[in-house]
């Protein structure tokens, strides 16, 4: 049996950052982020490191402006920093596992190609979750990698609430909803018998609320419907996301407004959500201080939508014993819970006041029907998990 490896190290490549972790068993070591990557040759990159206890060990600008040379960044100054801390493996979040990967995966050369096939189905995300797998296995071949899968934790999804009404042959091709964020939400799902049995046995929607924004419906701790789909474009109006939208408004822009297949990349992605609607800011934080109606709408805007999705999880689960607030969104703005309680009062949410305001654990009243927390999510943390139980029970 392989030895369970001490040190984890979990990497998480978006398209212009590298968001780092280092674990010695359970416990984090230091974590961090690289970003303004991939951008313009005049735009330095830029690192922050925290320790712990969240005391700074770094904070400048580094030479780096792809991801392989952020992580080899990376690498040269952990090796300064804590030479014993070398990771004996690497946990990698990547985006899309598909069908076929419903579990995390340690990282071969047939599983690197075989994910890359799903780069179609998440070709903004999966590319650069994939490059830092490849760079690793070049350097360090005898490195032990795991895959760890935002889609794996739906699987459990009955095949109704994955199809899409198209002709059936699509679905089979994979047009299918997936679902994503289920690292968070299976992190939430592991706390909950430790913090509250009613909610960890009974009918949950936990909400992941940050730039990126689901729901989440679970019984008994399984994902039986969630918010996103086929992409991670659908559902709620995310940073700058648009969430839901009718198709017809896509075929549209492109027919009569002449946008071109790029642009409505680029709209949907990077234009829209918070953004697009207050043409503020895509950031909360600056929402909730602003006084511009725009602001103000759009923050509305994505409390209704959240309190309508919360009706809709709420038909799939048959009832609701719990909500879960999660992300960053989730876990500090109390406002936004005090709106999305409001507007979800008629499922027999009670929220206390002071309780929301504090940002305790528990938000509910005594007399409320439903459970409200707030639990700090941990995908990191999961994924080095996975990572150690992964290479102790596979054979290399």
């Amino acid at each position: 049996m392989p030895r369970e490896p001490d040190s984890v190290a979990v990497l998480n490549a978006g398209s212009s950052s590298l968001k780092f972790s280092f674990f010695q068993a359970t416990t984090s070591v230091c974590k961090g982020i690289i970003d303004r990557l991939g951008t313009a040759p005049s735009v330095e990159s830029r690192a922050a490191i925290r320790d712990a206890q969240s005391a700074c060990l770094f904070e400048g600008s580094i030479p780096a402006h792809n991801h392989e040379q952020a992580l080899q960044w990376l690498l040269d100054w952990l090796a300064q920093y804590r030479p014993s801390l070398r990771p004996a493996a690497v946990g990698h979040r990547v985006v899309h596992g598909g069908d076929e990967f419903t579990a995390p995966a340690r990282v071969t050369a047939d599983v690197l190609d075989r994910l890359e096939t799903l780069v179609p189905l998440a070709p903004l995300h999966q590319p650069h979750n994939l490059a830092p797998i490849r760079f690793l296995a070049r350097q360090f071949p005898e490195l032990p990698q795991v895959a760890c899968f935002d889609t794996a934790f739906h699987a459990s999804q009955a095949r109704l609430e994955r199809m899409y009404a198209l002709p059936r042959p699509w679905f089979d091709r994979g047009i299918k909803r997936y679902g994503f964020h289920g690292l968070s939400y299976e992190y939430i799902a592991t706390q909950l018998p430790q913090i509250d049995r009613r909610a960890a046995s009974g009918r949950t929607i936990v909400c992941h609320l940050g730039n990126g924004a689901s729901l989440c419906a679970l019984r008994a701790g399984q994902s039986v419907a969630t918010t996103m789909g086929f992409t991670a474009l659908e559902g709620l109006p995310m940073g700058t996301r648009c969430g839901a939208i009718d198709p017809g408004v896509l075929l549209h822009l492109l027919d009569h407004e002449k946008v071109t297949l790029d642009e409505l990349t680029d709209l949907l992605y990077h234009r829209s959500g918070l953004l697009g609607v207050s043409g503020v800011s895509a950031d909360m934080r600056d929402l909730l201080k602003s006084t511009a109606a725009s602001a103000v709408e759009a923050v509305e805007y994505f409390c209704y939508r959240i309190a309508r999705e919360l009706g809709s999880l709420a038909a799939a689960l048959g009832g609701l014993d719990a909500v879960v607030f999660t992300g960053g969104i989730g876990e500090h703005a109390a406002p936004v819970r005090a709106k999305v309680a409001e507007l979800a009062h008629w499922l027999g949410i009670r929220l206390d006041p002071d309780a929301n305001a504090g940002n305790r654990s528990e938000l509910h009243r005594a007399d409320s029907a439903v459970s409200v927390l707030v639990i700090p999510t941990n995908e990191e943390l999961m994924i080095a998990q996975h990572t150690r139980r992964a290479l102790a029970e596979i054979p290399a």
